[in-house]
Protein backbone atom coordinates (compact mmCIF):
# COMPACT_ATOMS: atom_id res chain seq x y z
CA UNK A 1 0.00 0.00 0.00
CA UNK A 2 1.23 3.48 -0.85
CA UNK A 3 2.23 5.82 1.94
CA UNK A 4 0.20 9.02 1.84
CA UNK A 5 0.98 12.08 3.92
CA UNK A 6 -2.02 14.05 5.13
CA UNK A 7 -2.74 17.65 6.02
CA UNK A 8 -5.77 19.58 7.25
CA UNK A 9 -6.56 23.17 6.40
CA UNK A 10 -8.85 25.15 8.71
CA UNK A 11 -9.80 28.33 6.87
CA UNK A 12 -12.42 30.17 4.85
CA UNK A 13 -13.61 29.32 1.37
CA UNK A 14 -12.69 31.54 -1.58
CA UNK A 15 -15.28 31.13 -4.32
CA UNK A 16 -12.79 32.35 -6.95
CA UNK A 17 -10.34 29.59 -6.00
CA UNK A 18 -7.28 31.76 -5.50
CA UNK A 19 -6.97 31.83 -1.71
CA UNK A 20 -8.34 30.15 1.39
CA UNK A 21 -9.36 26.51 1.41
CA UNK A 22 -9.11 26.21 -2.36
CA UNK A 23 -5.54 27.48 -2.55
CA UNK A 24 -4.58 25.30 0.41
CA UNK A 25 -5.91 22.10 -1.14
CA UNK A 26 -4.29 22.84 -4.51
CA UNK A 27 -0.98 23.48 -2.77
CA UNK A 28 -1.22 20.27 -0.77
CA UNK A 29 -1.96 18.25 -3.91
CA UNK A 30 1.04 19.84 -5.65
CA UNK A 31 3.20 18.61 -2.75
CA UNK A 32 1.95 15.03 -2.88
CA UNK A 33 -0.07 15.46 0.30
CA UNK A 34 -3.69 14.39 0.82
CA UNK A 35 -5.55 17.56 1.80
CA UNK A 36 -8.60 17.79 4.06
CA UNK A 37 -10.58 20.83 5.13
CA UNK A 38 -12.68 22.36 7.87
CA UNK A 39 -14.39 25.57 6.80
CA UNK A 40 -14.60 28.58 9.11
CA UNK A 41 -16.55 30.74 6.67
CA UNK A 42 -17.98 30.94 3.17
CA UNK A 43 -17.08 33.99 1.11
CA UNK A 44 -18.39 35.47 -2.11
CA UNK A 45 -15.25 36.87 -3.69
CA UNK A 46 -13.20 37.16 -6.83
CA UNK A 47 -9.95 38.79 -7.89
CA UNK A 48 -11.38 42.27 -7.30
CA UNK A 49 -12.60 41.78 -3.72
CA UNK A 50 -14.99 40.22 -1.22
CA UNK A 51 -18.71 40.93 -1.55
CA UNK A 52 -20.17 38.75 1.21
CA UNK A 53 -19.16 36.47 4.10
CA UNK A 54 -21.16 33.76 5.86
CA UNK A 55 -19.58 32.52 9.08
CA UNK A 56 -19.79 28.85 10.08
CA UNK A 57 -21.45 28.15 13.47
CA UNK A 58 -18.91 27.00 16.12
CA UNK A 59 -20.72 23.69 16.65
CA UNK A 60 -20.48 22.89 12.95
CA UNK A 61 -16.76 23.71 12.87
CA UNK A 62 -16.32 21.36 15.84
CA UNK A 63 -18.20 18.64 13.97
CA UNK A 64 -15.96 19.05 10.91
CA UNK A 65 -12.82 18.78 13.05
CA UNK A 66 -14.13 15.72 14.88
CA UNK A 67 -14.95 14.06 11.56
CA UNK A 68 -11.41 14.56 10.25
CA UNK A 69 -9.36 13.80 13.35
CA UNK A 70 -11.28 10.65 14.29
CA UNK A 71 -10.91 9.07 10.85
CA UNK A 72 -7.82 10.42 9.04
CA UNK A 73 -5.52 12.10 11.58
CA UNK A 74 -3.54 14.80 9.74
CA UNK A 75 0.26 14.86 9.73
CA UNK A 76 0.06 18.67 9.73
CA UNK A 77 -2.55 21.38 10.25
CA UNK A 78 -2.69 24.77 8.53
CA UNK A 79 -4.92 27.44 10.08
CA UNK A 80 -5.88 30.48 8.05
CA UNK A 81 -8.42 33.25 8.57
CA UNK A 82 -10.66 32.75 11.59
CA UNK A 83 -12.61 35.95 12.21
CA UNK A 84 -14.58 34.94 15.31
CA UNK A 85 -13.31 34.36 18.86
CA UNK A 86 -15.79 31.51 19.42
CA UNK A 87 -14.41 29.66 16.39
CA UNK A 88 -10.85 30.21 17.62
CA UNK A 89 -11.76 28.64 20.97
CA UNK A 90 -13.21 25.60 19.19
CA UNK A 91 -10.04 25.15 17.15
CA UNK A 92 -7.79 25.44 20.21
CA UNK A 93 -9.86 22.88 22.10
CA UNK A 94 -9.77 20.41 19.22
CA UNK A 95 -6.03 20.83 18.65
CA UNK A 96 -5.50 19.84 22.29
CA UNK A 97 -8.10 17.07 22.28
CA UNK A 98 -6.52 15.30 19.32
CA UNK A 99 -2.88 16.17 19.98
CA UNK A 100 -2.46 17.94 16.64
CA UNK A 101 1.11 18.21 15.37
CA UNK A 102 2.95 20.42 12.89
CA UNK A 103 0.51 23.31 13.29
CA UNK A 104 1.08 26.25 10.94
CA UNK A 105 -0.89 29.41 11.75
CA UNK A 106 -1.23 32.13 9.13
CA UNK A 107 -2.62 34.94 11.33
CA UNK A 108 -4.77 36.67 8.72
CA UNK A 109 -5.73 39.94 10.40
CA UNK A 110 -4.91 42.83 8.09
CA UNK A 111 -5.69 43.20 4.39
CA UNK A 112 -3.07 44.41 1.95
CA UNK A 113 -4.97 47.72 1.93
CA UNK A 114 -4.35 48.01 5.68
CA UNK A 115 -7.94 47.28 6.69
CA UNK A 116 -8.44 45.14 9.79
CA UNK A 117 -10.18 41.88 8.88
CA UNK A 118 -11.02 40.49 12.32
CA UNK A 119 -12.37 41.98 15.53
CA UNK A 120 -10.30 42.99 18.55
CA UNK A 121 -11.68 40.12 20.65
CA UNK A 122 -10.76 37.68 17.86
CA UNK A 123 -7.22 39.08 17.79
CA UNK A 124 -6.98 38.60 21.56
CA UNK A 125 -8.22 35.00 21.27
CA UNK A 126 -5.80 34.34 18.42
CA UNK A 127 -2.85 35.57 20.48
CA UNK A 128 -3.90 33.78 23.65
CA UNK A 129 -5.22 30.49 22.28
CA UNK A 130 -3.90 29.71 18.80
CA UNK A 131 -0.45 31.22 18.44
CA UNK A 132 1.04 29.40 21.47
CA UNK A 133 -0.19 26.11 20.00
CA UNK A 134 1.56 26.67 16.66
CA UNK A 135 4.74 25.06 15.41
CA UNK A 136 5.27 28.15 13.30
CA UNK A 137 3.41 31.44 12.76
CA UNK A 138 3.59 33.17 9.36
CA UNK A 139 2.62 36.86 9.72
CA UNK A 140 3.19 39.49 7.06
CA UNK A 141 4.52 42.91 8.07
CA UNK A 142 1.17 44.54 8.99
CA UNK A 143 0.13 41.47 10.99
CA UNK A 144 3.49 41.33 12.75
CA UNK A 145 3.10 45.01 13.68
CA UNK A 146 -0.17 44.15 15.43
CA UNK A 147 1.26 41.08 17.17
CA UNK A 148 4.47 42.80 18.29
CA UNK A 149 2.81 46.17 18.94
CA UNK A 150 5.52 48.08 17.10
CA UNK A 151 6.26 49.66 13.73
CA UNK A 152 8.35 47.66 11.26
CA UNK A 153 10.29 49.68 8.68
CA UNK A 154 13.50 47.73 8.08
CA UNK A 155 15.39 44.49 8.72
CA UNK A 156 16.38 45.51 12.23
CA UNK A 157 12.76 46.14 13.17
CA UNK A 158 11.71 42.86 11.57
CA UNK A 159 14.21 41.00 13.75
CA UNK A 160 13.11 42.80 16.91
CA UNK A 161 9.42 42.24 16.19
CA UNK A 162 9.86 38.56 15.37
CA UNK A 163 11.84 38.06 18.57
CA UNK A 164 9.11 39.79 20.56
CA UNK A 165 6.40 37.59 19.04
CA UNK A 166 8.48 34.48 19.72
CA UNK A 167 8.97 35.51 23.35
CA UNK A 168 5.22 36.00 23.75
CA UNK A 169 4.10 32.80 22.05
CA UNK A 170 7.09 30.41 22.26
CA UNK A 171 6.23 29.41 18.69
CA UNK A 172 8.58 29.84 15.74
CA UNK A 173 7.89 33.00 13.73
CA UNK A 174 8.36 33.26 9.97
CA UNK A 175 7.94 36.95 9.23
CA UNK A 176 7.27 37.47 5.55
CA UNK A 177 8.98 40.33 3.77
CA UNK A 178 7.16 42.58 1.37
CA UNK A 179 4.90 45.54 2.15
CA UNK A 180 7.90 47.72 1.23
CA UNK A 181 10.13 46.01 3.82
CA UNK A 182 12.84 43.69 2.46
CA UNK A 183 10.50 42.52 -0.28
CA UNK A 184 10.88 38.79 -1.02
CA UNK A 185 13.14 37.92 1.91
CA UNK A 186 11.65 36.24 4.99
CA UNK A 187 12.93 35.98 8.55
CA UNK A 188 12.60 32.88 10.75
CA UNK A 189 13.06 33.26 14.50
CA UNK A 190 12.82 30.45 17.07
CA UNK A 191 14.79 28.98 19.94
CA UNK A 192 17.76 28.43 17.64
CA UNK A 193 17.98 32.13 16.81
CA UNK A 194 17.28 34.15 13.66
CA UNK A 195 18.01 33.32 10.03
CA UNK A 196 17.04 34.87 6.73
CA UNK A 197 15.55 33.08 3.74
CA UNK A 198 16.31 35.00 0.57
CA UNK A 199 13.71 35.05 -2.17
CA UNK A 200 13.54 36.29 -5.74
CA UNK A 201 11.30 39.19 -6.63
CA UNK A 202 8.69 38.12 -9.20
CA UNK A 203 7.33 40.95 -11.33
CA UNK A 204 3.58 40.26 -11.26
CA UNK A 205 0.40 41.81 -9.95
CA UNK A 206 -1.25 38.39 -9.69
CA UNK A 207 -0.54 37.66 -6.03
CA UNK A 208 -3.95 36.67 -4.68
CA UNK A 209 -3.49 33.91 -2.11
CA UNK A 210 0.29 34.08 -1.66
CA UNK A 211 0.07 33.92 2.14
CA UNK A 212 -2.32 30.97 2.05
CA UNK A 213 -0.12 29.20 -0.47
CA UNK A 214 3.12 29.69 1.47
CA UNK A 215 1.67 28.51 4.80
CA UNK A 216 0.05 25.48 3.16
CA UNK A 217 3.31 24.58 1.44
CA UNK A 218 5.12 24.77 4.77
CA UNK A 219 2.46 22.56 6.39
CA UNK A 220 2.74 20.07 3.52
CA UNK A 221 6.51 19.89 3.89
CA UNK A 222 6.26 19.42 7.66
CA UNK A 223 3.72 16.65 7.04
CA UNK A 224 6.33 14.97 4.84
CA UNK A 225 8.83 15.02 7.71
CA UNK A 226 11.04 17.95 6.75
CA UNK A 227 12.75 20.12 9.34
CA UNK A 228 11.24 23.59 9.75
CA UNK A 229 14.12 25.28 7.93
CA UNK A 230 13.89 22.89 5.00
CA UNK A 231 10.09 23.18 4.94
CA UNK A 232 10.36 26.98 4.69
CA UNK A 233 13.08 26.84 2.03
CA UNK A 234 11.10 24.46 -0.17
CA UNK A 235 7.84 26.37 0.37
CA UNK A 236 9.46 29.61 -0.78
CA UNK A 237 10.79 27.88 -3.90
CA UNK A 238 7.31 26.54 -4.68
CA UNK A 239 5.73 29.96 -4.17
CA UNK A 240 8.26 31.56 -6.51
CA UNK A 241 7.48 28.98 -9.18
CA UNK A 242 3.73 29.47 -8.84
CA UNK A 243 4.15 33.24 -9.19
CA UNK A 244 6.65 33.06 -12.04
CA UNK A 245 4.43 30.74 -14.10
CA UNK A 246 2.54 33.83 -15.20
CA UNK A 247 -1.08 32.79 -14.76
CA UNK A 248 -3.35 35.74 -15.61
CA UNK A 249 -7.00 35.32 -14.65
CA UNK A 250 -9.61 37.83 -13.58
CA UNK A 251 -9.86 41.61 -13.64
CA UNK A 252 -8.01 42.21 -10.36
CA UNK A 253 -5.13 40.62 -8.48
CA UNK A 254 -5.23 37.17 -10.00
CA UNK A 255 -4.41 33.76 -8.47
CA UNK A 256 -1.19 31.78 -8.60
CA UNK A 257 -0.52 28.79 -10.86
CA UNK A 258 -0.63 26.19 -8.09
CA UNK A 259 -0.28 23.31 -10.53
CA UNK A 260 2.66 24.75 -12.47
CA UNK A 261 4.84 21.72 -11.69
CA UNK A 262 2.23 18.97 -12.08
CA UNK A 263 2.74 16.47 -14.88
CA UNK A 264 -0.02 14.07 -15.87
CA UNK A 265 -1.41 12.34 -18.92
CA UNK A 266 -4.73 13.91 -17.95
CA UNK A 267 -3.21 17.40 -18.29
CA UNK A 268 -1.04 16.95 -21.36
CA UNK A 269 -1.03 14.52 -24.23
CA UNK A 270 -3.22 13.04 -26.92
CA UNK A 271 -6.43 13.25 -24.90
CA UNK A 272 -6.16 16.98 -24.35
CA UNK A 273 -9.18 18.83 -25.78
Amino acid sequence: MMKMYTALTIAGSDSSGGAGIQADLKTMTAHGVYGMSALTALTAQNTTGVTDILAVPPAFLAAQLDAVFTDIPPDAVKIGMVADAALIRVIAEKLDEYGAKNVVVDPVMVATSGARLISEDAVAALVELLLPRATVITPNIPEAEVLADMAITDRTAMTAAAARIYERTHSAVLMKGGHSVDDANDLLVDGAGARWFEGRRIATTNTHGTGCTLSSAIASNLARGMTLDRAVERAKAYLSGALAAGLDLGAGSGPLAHGFDLKSEFIEGEHRA
